[in-house]
This record gives structure tokens, sequence and C-alpha cells, in this order.
């Protein structure tokens, strides 16, 4: 018999956020034979913490694991609280490291983050840049298990001839940096009168709204779609030809890793682990953070000069199809059935 799991994160599909890991991993897990109980999709947070530590309770006799989705933000303490309880209970439980912050959390947050990371069965790391940053503060409990991708639902595209179309896919956050996509789209403007922007995500935390005017105010030609399902993004994303991520702080973008398996050349701030995930000018081209005319710079020569964008992009997919979920979920089998 597959082994029991209760999956804690935040699953608020459906409610103007995009979709977590939570949301993927759990059915991925369920294909694979594993009983799965994924919690909480309750929207106010008071609400969604005392959802997640009810389901310890409720599940505590009848599943082997508990996953916890562990980020840097305020969502750190519902992975405290809820491992709290499984010490309680005597629950193994298996954080899942998704914020490309938590490296400051470990020393900002020392006696919190011991407690939840020490008493762990182990952390899953999903990038190598999270697996250094916790084996330099002591931690030895620790699976490399990278994000994962359907790569057979993208469909790779070779542009061979780019275009100032540039794509920006994140929630509108000031941490993904988005007005600094609107500052390239800016500088490009003088060389390309006709360079466009299409930003996808959902508001977080009242960025959306000043990029919104900040276009209004430069005459910006950007095009704000809002959340969009990952089929619908994919989609789009085969009228636009290039790819930029702006972030300030990150693990392993899911969506940059989606860019690479599609064709798009890829101009990035480096941060987190990004350079973990992509080498500069192998897979993608890396530029300093919130640097705008290093990134206007990358985006010029890459329609400048053709074979660049082939070369990187050919080699991105190659990338990206080791991120395969037919590859990836024999190191999840072999971690949940130890």
């Amino acid at each position: 018999m597959k082994t029991a799991i209760l999956y804690v994160g935040n699953d608020l599909q459906g409610s103007g956020t995009n979709v977590t890991t939570i949301a993927t991993l759990s059915t991925q897990l369920k294909s694979l034979g594993y009983e799965v109980h994924a919690v909480s999709r309750k929207r106010n947070k008071v609400i969604r913490l005392l959802d997640m530590m009810w389901s310890v309770v409720a599940y505590r006799r009848q599943v082997d694991y508990v996953l916890i989705d562990t980020y840097s933000t305020w969502n750190f303490y519902y992975a405290v609280a809820v491992a709290n309880l499984c010490r309680l209970f005597r629950l193994p439980y298996i954080p899942i490291l998704h914020g490309g912050n938590l490296p400051s959390r470990l020393k900002n947050n020392r006696f919190l983050s011991y407690k939840l990371f020490n008493g762990a069965k182990t952390n899953v790391c999903p990038s190598h840049y999270l697996l250094e940053a916790f084996k330099k503060e002591g931690y030895t409990n620790l699976t490399y298990v990278p994000n994962t991708l359907a790569v057979k639902q993208y469909p790779f595209m070779l542009r061979e001839e780019l275009r100032p179309k540039l794509l920006w896919v994140r929630s509108f956050a000031e941490i993904y940096n988005p007005m600094m996509a609107l500052k390239v789209l800016e500088k490009l403007r003088t060389d390309f009168p006709n360079a466009t922007l299409c930003m996808v995500g959902p508001e977080k935390d009242g960025s959306l709204q000043k990029c919104m005017d900040y276009a209004k105010s430069k005459n910006l030609n950007v095009k704000f779609t809002g959340k969009l399902s990952k089929p619908a993004w994919r989609d789009l994303s085969v009228a636009y030809d290039i790819f930029i991520n702006t972030t300030n702080f990150d693990n392993t973008p899911v969506s940059v890793m989606e860019a690479m398996a599609l064709g798009l050349p890829i101009v990035t701030t480096n941060v987190g682990g990004i350079p973990f995930l992509m080498t500069h000018n192998e897979e993608g081209v890396l530029v300093p953070e919130n640097d705008v005319v290093e990134m206007a710079t990358a985006v010029k020569k890459l329609i400048s000069e053709e074979r660049t964008g082939v070369f990187l992009t050919e080699n991105a997919r190659k990338k990206a199809e080791t991120f395969d979920w037919e590859i990836v979920k024999h190191d999840w089998d072999k971690l949940l059935n130890q």
C-alpha cells in the first residue's frame, strides 16, 4: 500500500492567485498511487492556519508524513506552527523549501528556523541554491528534488528572428520588481519605438496598479492580462519573443523553467537560485539585480544577434527536459518510501 500524506500549503487556486506547488504536486503524487490530503483553501489567513493545524490533528493517525510548503515571507510562520504540532504528535514532517529569501530567515530567525528545519525528517530543496545555503548553516537533513514540469505540455517554438516583444509572467509583488520590466521597455523604446510588453499575473500587494499608472503616464505599449491559466499563457507566449524576469529574490521560478521549455530567450536578474538554474550566456542572459540598463542592453543584443537566441533556447530546452515529471517522480518515490 502506498504512503499516506497530509500536504499542507496555500492551495488557493481559482481565487485570483497563481497555481502553487501544492496544487500540482499533490495531483502528481496521487497519479503515482499515493493517498494525499491537501489543505488549505481558506482565503482568510487566520482561518487558513487553523484549518492547517486542525488537519494535522484530524489526520495524525491516518498519514505517514506531512509535507509542508515553506516560504520565506509571512507564510513561514504557518510552517513553524504546523511543524510544532507534528513534533507534538511525533508525526514525521518534510518541509518543501520555496522561498528565495529563506537564507535570510535562517540568519534572522535562528531559533524558529532550527526548530522547524532540524526537527524535520528531511528538508526538500528544489534548487542547489537553497541546498548550499542550508548546508552553510550546518543543516544535513537535506534532499534535492527539483521543481517539475510536464514537458510535453510545453511545445518548443524556435524563434530565429527576434522582435522587441517582451513577456513577463509573475505575481505583481514588490519582491518580483515588476516596475523594472516597464523601465526596461521604456529604455528600449529609444531604439525600438514599436517595442511591446505583456505582463501576466495576479495582484499581490498593490504593485499592479502602480505599474498600470506608470505605463499610462509614460505612454508605454503594455498589455496587462491579470492571472491566466497555464494553458492560456502558454498559448499567449507564441506572440512574444523574449522573456524577462526582474525579481529581487528567487528560488527556482517555475515561470522561468516554463519559458525555457517553450523556447523563449530569457533575460533575468542574477539573484537567488537563478544562477543555479541557468548558466550565463549558455541557457539565458543574467544581469545584475534591478539594473535596467543592463537588461535593456541584453535584450537589444539578442535582437541584433540572431544566432545567440537560437543557441540559448536550444540549450535551455535541454535543461528544462531534465525537470520533467517522468524523471523527477522517481526522486519523490525514493524519498517517500524510505
